[in-house]
Protein backbone atom coordinates (compact mmCIF):
# COMPACT_ATOMS: atom_id res chain seq x y z
CA UNK A 1 0.00 0.00 0.00
CA UNK A 2 1.35 3.60 -0.76
CA UNK A 3 2.12 6.03 1.46
CA UNK A 4 2.14 9.80 1.40
CA UNK A 5 5.26 11.80 0.52
CA UNK A 6 7.36 13.44 3.29
CA UNK A 7 5.81 16.37 1.84
CA UNK A 8 2.56 15.39 1.90
CA UNK A 9 -0.04 15.51 4.54
CA UNK A 10 -2.67 12.66 5.10
CA UNK A 11 -5.07 14.59 3.84
CA UNK A 12 -3.54 14.80 0.16
CA UNK A 13 -2.73 18.54 0.38
CA UNK A 14 0.83 19.90 -0.08
CA UNK A 15 2.60 22.45 2.13
CA UNK A 16 3.87 24.85 -0.09
CA UNK A 17 2.91 27.94 1.10
CA UNK A 18 5.59 30.15 3.17
CA UNK A 19 5.65 33.06 6.10
CA UNK A 20 5.57 35.52 3.19
CA UNK A 21 2.76 34.27 1.19
CA UNK A 22 0.84 33.34 4.23
CA UNK A 23 1.32 37.24 5.05
CA UNK A 24 0.19 38.44 1.53
CA UNK A 25 -2.85 36.59 1.67
CA UNK A 26 -3.65 37.56 4.88
CA UNK A 27 -3.18 41.25 3.67
CA UNK A 28 -4.95 40.20 0.44
CA UNK A 29 -8.10 38.84 1.97
CA UNK A 30 -8.51 42.02 4.17
CA UNK A 31 -7.42 44.59 1.66
CA UNK A 32 -10.06 44.17 -1.19
CA UNK A 33 -13.01 46.49 -1.65
CA UNK A 34 -13.97 47.64 1.31
CA UNK A 35 -10.98 50.73 1.69
CA UNK A 36 -12.40 52.14 -1.59
CA UNK A 37 -15.91 52.15 -0.64
CA UNK A 38 -17.24 51.91 2.14
CA UNK A 39 -15.69 55.20 3.81
CA UNK A 40 -18.78 57.05 1.97
CA UNK A 41 -21.51 54.58 3.77
CA UNK A 42 -19.50 55.17 6.99
CA UNK A 43 -18.90 58.97 6.72
CA UNK A 44 -22.96 59.07 5.79
CA UNK A 45 -24.03 57.26 9.00
CA UNK A 46 -21.55 59.35 11.66
CA UNK A 47 -21.33 62.00 9.60
CA UNK A 48 -18.40 63.61 11.32
CA UNK A 49 -14.21 63.28 9.94
CA UNK A 50 -12.97 62.60 13.66
CA UNK A 51 -15.86 59.74 14.14
CA UNK A 52 -14.79 58.27 10.93
CA UNK A 53 -11.33 58.14 11.45
CA UNK A 54 -11.76 56.61 14.88
CA UNK A 55 -14.43 54.03 13.36
CA UNK A 56 -11.51 52.59 10.98
CA UNK A 57 -9.24 52.89 13.86
CA UNK A 58 -11.44 51.26 16.41
CA UNK A 59 -12.10 48.48 14.31
CA UNK A 60 -8.52 47.76 13.24
CA UNK A 61 -8.25 47.07 17.00
CA UNK A 62 -11.24 45.23 17.61
CA UNK A 63 -9.94 43.32 14.99
CA UNK A 64 -6.37 42.67 15.72
CA UNK A 65 -7.22 41.94 19.40
CA UNK A 66 -9.82 38.99 16.98
CA UNK A 67 -6.63 37.75 15.14
CA UNK A 68 -4.39 37.34 18.16
CA UNK A 69 -7.16 35.09 19.94
CA UNK A 70 -7.24 33.06 16.73
CA UNK A 71 -3.16 33.60 16.85
CA UNK A 72 -3.26 31.12 19.95
CA UNK A 73 -5.63 28.55 18.38
CA UNK A 74 -3.73 28.47 15.22
CA UNK A 75 -0.40 28.04 17.44
CA UNK A 76 -2.23 24.94 18.83
CA UNK A 77 -4.37 23.18 15.98
CA UNK A 78 -3.04 23.49 12.38
CA UNK A 79 -5.21 21.23 10.93
CA UNK A 80 -7.06 21.64 7.64
CA UNK A 81 -10.48 23.81 7.69
CA UNK A 82 -9.58 26.34 10.38
CA UNK A 83 -11.92 27.67 12.45
CA UNK A 84 -14.13 24.50 11.80
CA UNK A 85 -11.22 22.33 13.45
CA UNK A 86 -11.27 24.88 16.43
CA UNK A 87 -14.92 24.50 16.86
CA UNK A 88 -14.31 20.46 16.53
CA UNK A 89 -11.95 20.59 19.53
CA UNK A 90 -13.71 22.86 21.33
CA UNK A 91 -17.09 22.50 21.22
CA UNK A 92 -17.45 19.26 19.36
CA UNK A 93 -19.09 18.53 16.18
CA UNK A 94 -22.58 20.41 15.82
CA UNK A 95 -21.07 23.77 16.41
CA UNK A 96 -17.98 23.08 13.80
CA UNK A 97 -20.58 22.14 11.57
CA UNK A 98 -23.03 25.01 12.07
CA UNK A 99 -19.70 27.13 11.59
CA UNK A 100 -18.94 25.48 8.57
CA UNK A 101 -22.48 25.45 6.93
CA UNK A 102 -22.75 29.13 8.37
CA UNK A 103 -19.80 29.74 6.22
CA UNK A 104 -21.06 27.88 2.81
CA UNK A 105 -24.14 29.79 2.70
CA UNK A 106 -23.25 33.23 4.39
CA UNK A 107 -19.78 33.90 5.78
CA UNK A 108 -17.54 33.34 3.01
CA UNK A 109 -19.77 32.85 0.06
CA UNK A 110 -21.04 36.23 0.64
CA UNK A 111 -17.73 37.59 1.03
CA UNK A 112 -16.31 36.05 -1.65
CA UNK A 113 -19.04 37.12 -4.22
CA UNK A 114 -19.17 41.11 -2.58
CA UNK A 115 -15.54 41.34 -2.93
CA UNK A 116 -16.28 40.10 -6.45
CA UNK A 117 -18.75 42.61 -6.92
CA UNK A 118 -16.93 45.33 -6.69
CA UNK A 119 -14.40 44.29 -8.97
CA UNK A 120 -16.84 44.15 -11.00
CA UNK A 121 -18.09 47.61 -10.70
CA UNK A 122 -14.57 48.79 -11.23
CA UNK A 123 -14.98 47.30 -14.40
CA UNK A 124 -17.69 48.79 -15.00
CA UNK A 125 -15.86 52.38 -14.32
CA UNK A 126 -13.80 51.82 -17.65
CA UNK A 127 -16.44 50.14 -19.84
CA UNK A 128 -20.14 50.00 -19.15
CA UNK A 129 -22.08 47.00 -18.83
CA UNK A 130 -25.52 46.96 -20.14
CA UNK A 131 -28.50 47.40 -18.39
CA UNK A 132 -32.11 45.82 -18.32
CA UNK A 133 -35.05 47.87 -18.68
CA UNK A 134 -36.15 49.46 -15.52
CA UNK A 135 -39.67 47.68 -14.89
CA UNK A 136 -36.78 44.29 -14.63
CA UNK A 137 -34.36 45.78 -12.42
CA UNK A 138 -37.34 46.61 -9.77
CA UNK A 139 -38.57 42.67 -9.63
CA UNK A 140 -37.65 42.03 -5.61
CA UNK A 141 -37.76 38.70 -3.96
CA UNK A 142 -38.83 38.65 -0.32
CA UNK A 143 -38.66 42.42 -0.34
CA UNK A 144 -35.07 42.47 0.29
CA UNK A 145 -33.83 40.95 -3.37
CA UNK A 146 -33.75 42.35 -6.51
CA UNK A 147 -31.84 39.95 -9.04
CA UNK A 148 -32.01 41.82 -12.41
CA UNK A 149 -30.43 44.90 -10.55
CA UNK A 150 -27.12 45.62 -12.59
CA UNK A 151 -27.09 41.99 -14.47
CA UNK A 152 -24.55 43.40 -16.54
CA UNK A 153 -22.17 43.66 -13.61
CA UNK A 154 -23.54 40.22 -12.07
CA UNK A 155 -22.56 38.43 -14.94
CA UNK A 156 -19.04 40.15 -15.04
CA UNK A 157 -18.71 38.98 -11.04
CA UNK A 158 -19.70 35.50 -12.13
CA UNK A 159 -17.45 35.39 -15.00
CA UNK A 160 -14.63 36.88 -13.12
CA UNK A 161 -15.08 33.93 -9.91
CA UNK A 162 -15.28 31.46 -12.79
CA UNK A 163 -11.78 31.96 -14.28
CA UNK A 164 -10.27 32.12 -10.27
CA UNK A 165 -11.88 29.24 -9.07
CA UNK A 166 -10.46 27.44 -12.34
CA UNK A 167 -6.74 28.96 -11.69
CA UNK A 168 -7.26 27.50 -7.78
CA UNK A 169 -8.18 24.35 -9.22
CA UNK A 170 -5.09 23.73 -11.04
CA UNK A 171 -2.88 24.02 -7.87
CA UNK A 172 -2.84 26.05 -4.46
CA UNK A 173 0.56 27.24 -6.01
CA UNK A 174 -1.22 29.32 -9.07
CA UNK A 175 -3.57 30.85 -6.30
CA UNK A 176 -0.32 31.69 -4.26
CA UNK A 177 1.23 33.67 -6.82
CA UNK A 178 -1.89 35.71 -7.55
CA UNK A 179 -2.07 36.09 -4.01
CA UNK A 180 1.55 37.58 -4.11
CA UNK A 181 1.67 39.28 -7.30
CA UNK A 182 -1.70 41.40 -6.65
CA UNK A 183 -1.37 41.81 -3.01
CA UNK A 184 2.38 43.88 -3.89
CA UNK A 185 0.40 45.65 -6.92
CA UNK A 186 -2.53 46.85 -4.68
CA UNK A 187 0.17 47.64 -1.70
CA UNK A 188 2.02 50.16 -4.66
CA UNK A 189 -1.04 50.82 -5.70
CA UNK A 190 -3.13 52.43 -2.72
CA UNK A 191 0.77 54.10 -1.44
CA UNK A 192 0.28 56.01 -4.72
CA UNK A 193 -3.16 57.07 -3.81
CA UNK A 194 -2.14 57.82 -0.34
CA UNK A 195 1.03 60.18 -1.47
CA UNK A 196 -1.17 61.96 -4.06
CA UNK A 197 -4.35 62.23 -2.01
CA UNK A 198 -1.83 64.12 1.41
CA UNK A 199 0.35 65.70 -1.62
CA UNK A 200 -2.80 67.41 -3.36
CA UNK A 201 -2.25 71.54 -2.99
CA UNK A 202 -5.98 71.71 -3.16
CA UNK A 203 -7.10 69.68 -0.14
CA UNK A 204 -7.25 70.95 3.79
CA UNK A 205 -6.24 69.10 6.82
CA UNK A 206 -9.12 71.47 8.09
CA UNK A 207 -11.68 68.74 6.34
CA UNK A 208 -10.20 66.20 9.36
CA UNK A 209 -12.35 68.63 12.08
CA UNK A 210 -15.12 68.19 13.88
CA UNK A 211 -13.24 65.24 16.08
CA UNK A 212 -16.30 64.47 17.97
CA UNK A 213 -19.74 64.41 16.76
CA UNK A 214 -21.68 67.32 14.45
CA UNK A 215 -23.59 69.34 16.58
CA UNK A 216 -25.93 69.42 13.64
CA UNK A 217 -26.39 65.93 13.16
CA UNK A 218 -29.50 64.06 12.98
CA UNK A 219 -28.91 60.11 12.97
CA UNK A 220 -31.05 57.64 10.98
CA UNK A 221 -30.58 55.03 13.82
CA UNK A 222 -32.97 53.88 16.15
CA UNK A 223 -30.05 53.95 18.87
CA UNK A 224 -28.85 57.52 18.03
CA UNK A 225 -24.68 58.02 18.08
CA UNK A 226 -24.28 54.86 19.67
CA UNK A 227 -26.12 52.86 17.02
CA UNK A 228 -24.67 54.88 14.07
CA UNK A 229 -20.89 54.59 15.72
CA UNK A 230 -21.92 50.39 15.22
CA UNK A 231 -23.39 50.70 12.13
CA UNK A 232 -20.49 52.74 10.27
CA UNK A 233 -17.61 50.13 12.22
CA UNK A 234 -19.91 47.33 10.60
CA UNK A 235 -18.77 48.64 7.52
CA UNK A 236 -14.94 49.07 8.50
CA UNK A 237 -15.33 45.27 9.76
CA UNK A 238 -16.13 44.28 6.61
CA UNK A 239 -12.63 46.16 4.98
CA UNK A 240 -11.08 44.71 8.06
CA UNK A 241 -12.61 40.90 7.67
CA UNK A 242 -10.98 38.20 6.04
CA UNK A 243 -7.96 38.08 8.44
CA UNK A 244 -8.77 34.11 9.46
CA UNK A 245 -9.09 32.23 6.05
CA UNK A 246 -5.26 31.75 6.18
CA UNK A 247 -6.33 29.52 8.65
CA UNK A 248 -7.63 27.34 6.59
CA UNK A 249 -4.96 26.54 5.04
CA UNK A 250 -3.44 24.34 7.42
CA UNK A 251 -2.37 22.07 5.92
CA UNK A 252 -0.85 23.94 3.00
CA UNK A 253 1.89 25.92 4.92
CA UNK A 254 5.02 25.46 5.60
CA UNK A 255 5.38 25.62 9.87
CA UNK A 256 2.16 26.33 10.03
CA UNK A 257 1.88 26.46 14.05
CA UNK A 258 4.40 28.90 13.63
CA UNK A 259 4.16 30.69 10.80
CA UNK A 260 0.21 31.45 11.15
CA UNK A 261 0.57 33.56 14.27
CA UNK A 262 2.93 35.70 13.10
CA UNK A 263 0.83 36.35 9.52
CA UNK A 264 -2.20 36.85 11.41
CA UNK A 265 -0.27 39.72 13.50
CA UNK A 266 1.63 41.38 10.99
CA UNK A 267 -0.91 41.03 8.47
CA UNK A 268 -3.40 42.46 10.92
CA UNK A 269 -1.16 45.42 11.87
CA UNK A 270 -0.24 46.33 8.84
CA UNK A 271 -3.17 46.59 7.17
CA UNK A 272 -4.77 48.92 10.06
CA UNK A 273 -1.84 51.33 9.21
CA UNK A 274 -2.33 51.22 5.43
CA UNK A 275 -6.29 51.97 6.08
CA UNK A 276 -5.70 54.65 8.53
CA UNK A 277 -3.55 56.61 6.00
CA UNK A 278 -5.83 56.28 3.37
CA UNK A 279 -8.67 57.78 5.26
CA UNK A 280 -6.45 60.46 6.06
CA UNK A 281 -6.22 61.10 2.28
CA UNK A 282 -9.70 60.86 1.81
CA UNK A 283 -10.59 63.64 4.15
CA UNK A 284 -7.32 65.59 2.85
CA UNK A 285 -9.26 65.99 -0.65
CA UNK A 286 -12.79 65.49 0.51
CA UNK A 287 -15.03 67.41 3.17
CA UNK A 288 -17.55 64.73 5.04
CA UNK A 289 -20.34 66.78 3.38
CA UNK A 290 -19.14 65.15 -0.24
CA UNK A 291 -17.80 62.18 0.43
CA UNK A 292 -21.83 61.73 2.09
CA UNK A 293 -23.33 62.04 -1.71
CA UNK A 294 -21.40 58.74 -3.23
CA UNK A 295 -23.29 56.91 -0.11
CA UNK A 296 -26.04 55.71 -1.78
CA UNK A 297 -24.73 55.51 -5.45
CA UNK A 298 -24.21 51.93 -6.03
CA UNK A 299 -21.81 52.19 -8.78
CA UNK A 300 -20.02 55.08 -7.29
CA UNK A 301 -16.37 53.78 -6.01
CA UNK A 302 -15.29 56.50 -3.41
CA UNK A 303 -11.51 56.01 -3.86
CA UNK A 304 -12.11 56.65 -7.60
CA UNK A 305 -14.45 60.10 -7.06
CA UNK A 306 -11.14 61.30 -5.03
CA UNK A 307 -8.83 60.92 -7.52
CA UNK A 308 -11.28 62.34 -9.68
CA UNK A 309 -12.01 65.38 -7.44
CA UNK A 310 -8.27 65.95 -7.15
CA UNK A 311 -6.34 64.87 -10.84
CA UNK A 312 -9.22 64.66 -13.42
CA UNK A 313 -10.05 61.40 -15.41
CA UNK A 314 -6.74 60.26 -15.97
CA UNK A 315 -6.40 59.50 -12.27
CA UNK A 316 -9.71 58.38 -11.52
CA UNK A 317 -9.29 55.46 -14.65
CA UNK A 318 -5.72 54.93 -12.47
CA UNK A 319 -7.56 54.31 -9.08
CA UNK A 320 -10.04 51.93 -11.07
CA UNK A 321 -7.40 50.09 -12.40
CA UNK A 322 -5.75 49.93 -8.89
CA UNK A 323 -9.16 48.66 -7.81
CA UNK A 324 -9.51 46.19 -10.45
CA UNK A 325 -6.19 44.52 -9.31
CA UNK A 326 -7.11 44.90 -5.72
CA UNK A 327 -10.54 43.36 -5.73
CA UNK A 328 -9.15 40.62 -8.06
CA UNK A 329 -6.57 39.35 -5.87
CA UNK A 330 -8.90 39.66 -2.82
CA UNK A 331 -11.23 37.78 -4.54
CA UNK A 332 -8.68 35.04 -5.42
CA UNK A 333 -7.75 35.09 -1.30
CA UNK A 334 -10.93 34.72 -0.42
CA UNK A 335 -11.46 32.00 -2.73
CA UNK A 336 -8.59 29.97 -1.95
CA UNK A 337 -9.11 29.05 2.04
CA UNK A 338 -12.96 28.18 2.74
CA UNK A 339 -13.31 25.09 -0.04
CA UNK A 340 -10.53 24.35 2.13
CA UNK A 341 -13.19 23.88 5.27
CA UNK A 342 -16.19 22.38 3.29
CA UNK A 343 -13.07 19.46 2.15
CA UNK A 344 -12.25 18.95 6.03
CA UNK A 345 -15.90 18.87 6.46
CA UNK A 346 -16.69 16.16 4.01
CA UNK A 347 -14.15 13.85 5.40
CA UNK A 348 -15.59 14.13 8.72
CA UNK A 349 -19.05 13.36 6.41
CA UNK A 350 -21.01 16.27 7.53
CA UNK A 351 -21.05 17.72 4.08
CA UNK A 352 -21.47 16.80 0.66
CA UNK A 353 -19.26 13.26 0.12
CA UNK A 354 -17.96 14.57 -3.23
CA UNK A 355 -16.72 17.82 -1.65
CA UNK A 356 -13.77 15.32 -0.16
CA UNK A 357 -12.58 14.85 -3.36
CA UNK A 358 -8.58 15.93 -3.70
CA UNK A 359 -7.71 16.09 -7.12
CA UNK A 360 -5.47 13.16 -7.80
CA UNK A 361 -3.21 15.35 -9.95
CA UNK A 362 -3.37 19.01 -9.09
CA UNK A 363 -4.12 18.22 -4.96
CA UNK A 364 -6.55 20.61 -5.02
CA UNK A 365 -10.18 20.26 -3.42
CA UNK A 366 -11.34 20.44 -6.83
CA UNK A 367 -14.98 19.57 -6.21
CA UNK A 368 -15.72 21.81 -3.46
CA UNK A 369 -13.86 24.48 -5.63
CA UNK A 370 -16.70 24.59 -7.78
CA UNK A 371 -19.66 23.91 -5.43
CA UNK A 372 -18.33 27.32 -3.61
CA UNK A 373 -18.09 29.14 -6.87
CA UNK A 374 -22.18 27.99 -7.90
CA UNK A 375 -23.65 28.82 -4.63
CA UNK A 376 -21.74 32.58 -4.55
CA UNK A 377 -23.08 32.97 -7.94
CA UNK A 378 -26.49 32.49 -6.79
CA UNK A 379 -25.69 35.01 -3.92
CA UNK A 380 -24.01 37.79 -6.52
CA UNK A 381 -27.47 37.58 -8.34
CA UNK A 382 -29.92 37.47 -4.96
CA UNK A 383 -28.25 41.33 -3.86
CA UNK A 384 -26.55 44.14 -3.72
CA UNK A 385 -23.02 44.81 -2.56
CA UNK A 386 -23.56 46.10 0.84
CA UNK A 387 -26.70 43.47 1.60
CA UNK A 388 -24.17 41.10 1.04
CA UNK A 389 -21.47 42.89 3.20
CA UNK A 390 -23.82 43.49 6.21
CA UNK A 391 -25.00 39.66 6.37
CA UNK A 392 -21.27 38.47 6.39
CA UNK A 393 -20.34 40.58 9.11
CA UNK A 394 -23.39 39.80 11.44
CA UNK A 395 -22.83 36.24 10.99
CA UNK A 396 -19.00 36.25 11.26
CA UNK A 397 -18.92 38.17 14.65
CA UNK A 398 -21.49 35.31 15.84
CA UNK A 399 -18.16 32.89 15.33
CA UNK A 400 -15.76 35.45 16.12
CA UNK A 401 -16.50 35.86 19.44
CA UNK A 402 -17.49 31.83 19.74
CA UNK A 403 -13.04 31.52 18.83
CA UNK A 404 -12.46 34.32 21.52
CA UNK A 405 -14.17 31.94 24.06
CA UNK A 406 -12.64 29.26 22.78
CA UNK A 407 -9.45 30.56 24.09
CA UNK A 408 -10.32 30.80 27.55
CA UNK A 409 -11.52 27.59 27.55
CA UNK A 410 -8.97 25.50 26.14
CA UNK A 411 -6.33 27.56 28.65
CA UNK A 412 -8.83 25.48 31.71
CA UNK A 413 -9.15 22.37 29.97
CA UNK A 414 -5.68 22.22 28.18
CA UNK A 415 -3.41 24.26 30.49
CA UNK A 416 -0.79 21.78 29.34
CA UNK A 417 -0.84 21.90 25.82
CA UNK A 418 2.22 23.34 24.09
CA UNK A 419 1.31 27.17 22.58
CA UNK A 420 4.03 28.42 20.08
CA UNK A 421 1.70 32.00 21.07
CA UNK A 422 -0.05 32.70 23.80
CA UNK A 423 -2.61 35.67 23.37
CA UNK A 424 -1.54 38.88 24.73
CA UNK A 425 -3.25 40.75 27.45
CA UNK A 426 -4.88 37.13 28.65
CA UNK A 427 -7.45 36.72 29.66
CA UNK A 428 -8.51 40.47 29.48
CA UNK A 429 -8.08 40.87 25.86
CA UNK A 430 -10.48 37.90 25.13
CA UNK A 431 -13.23 39.21 27.32
CA UNK A 432 -13.02 42.35 25.65
CA UNK A 433 -13.38 40.78 22.18
CA UNK A 434 -16.53 38.30 23.19
CA UNK A 435 -18.61 41.45 24.84
CA UNK A 436 -17.88 43.29 22.09
CA UNK A 437 -18.76 40.86 19.20
CA UNK A 438 -22.02 40.29 21.71
CA UNK A 439 -23.04 43.92 21.34
CA UNK A 440 -22.50 44.19 17.89
CA UNK A 441 -24.87 41.45 16.98
CA UNK A 442 -27.51 42.51 19.03
CA UNK A 443 -27.13 46.39 17.66
CA UNK A 444 -27.27 45.07 14.28
CA UNK A 445 -30.68 42.55 15.47
CA UNK A 446 -31.94 45.81 16.32
CA UNK A 447 -31.35 47.92 13.20
CA UNK A 448 -31.60 45.39 10.48
CA UNK A 449 -34.07 42.88 12.00
CA UNK A 450 -34.96 41.85 8.19
CA UNK A 451 -31.58 41.22 7.33
CA UNK A 452 -30.46 39.77 10.35
CA UNK A 453 -33.34 37.38 10.57
CA UNK A 454 -32.94 36.50 6.77
CA UNK A 455 -29.17 35.34 7.73
CA UNK A 456 -30.40 33.40 10.88
CA UNK A 457 -32.50 31.35 8.59
CA UNK A 458 -29.69 31.05 6.19
CA UNK A 459 -27.62 29.44 8.79
CA UNK A 460 -30.56 26.87 11.00
CA UNK A 461 -30.67 25.74 7.27
CA UNK A 462 -28.01 23.36 8.24
CA UNK A 463 -29.52 21.57 10.44
CA UNK A 464 -31.49 19.45 8.46
CA UNK A 465 -28.23 18.88 6.62
CA UNK A 466 -26.93 17.85 9.72
CA UNK A 467 -29.09 15.34 10.85
CA UNK A 468 -28.94 13.43 7.49
CA UNK A 469 -25.71 13.14 7.65
CA UNK A 470 -25.19 11.85 11.03
CA UNK A 471 -28.16 9.73 10.57
CA UNK A 472 -25.78 7.99 7.12
CA UNK A 473 -23.20 8.01 10.22
CA UNK A 474 -24.86 5.61 12.38
CA UNK A 475 -26.70 3.41 9.91
CA UNK A 476 -23.14 2.49 8.01
CA UNK A 477 -21.44 2.05 11.44
CA UNK A 478 -24.76 -0.75 12.39
CA UNK A 479 -23.98 -2.82 8.56
CA UNK A 480 -19.93 -2.55 9.57
CA UNK A 481 -20.52 -3.81 13.24
CA UNK A 482 -23.44 -6.15 11.73
CA UNK A 483 -20.57 -7.28 9.12
CA UNK A 484 -17.94 -8.07 11.78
Amino acid sequence: MSHPSNDTHASGLLPRLGLFTAIMIVMGNMIGSGIFRKSAVMADTVQSPGLLLACWLGAGIISLMGALCNAELAGMIADPGGQYAFFKKIYGRLFAYMFGWAGFVVIQSASVGSIAYVFGMSANALYQFPRLDHSWEAVSVFGLFRPFDNLGVKGFTIAALFFITLANYFGVIFGGIIANISTTLKLLGIAIVVIFGLWWSGGSYGQLTPVLADPSAHYATSLGLFGAIFVAMRGAFWAYDGWNNVMFLGDEVRNPKRNIPLALALGVAGVVVVYMLVNVAYLHVMSIAEMRTFANNENAILGVEIMRKAFGATAAIFVAVVILISTFGATNCQLLPPSRMYFAMARDRLFFKSAALCHPVYRTPSVSLWMQWAWTSVLVLSGTFDQLTDMVIFASFIFYGASALGVLVLRRTLKDAPRTYRVHGYPYLPIIFIAFCFTLVAVTIIEMPKESMFGLALILTGLPFYWHWTRQQRKETRHVSLDN
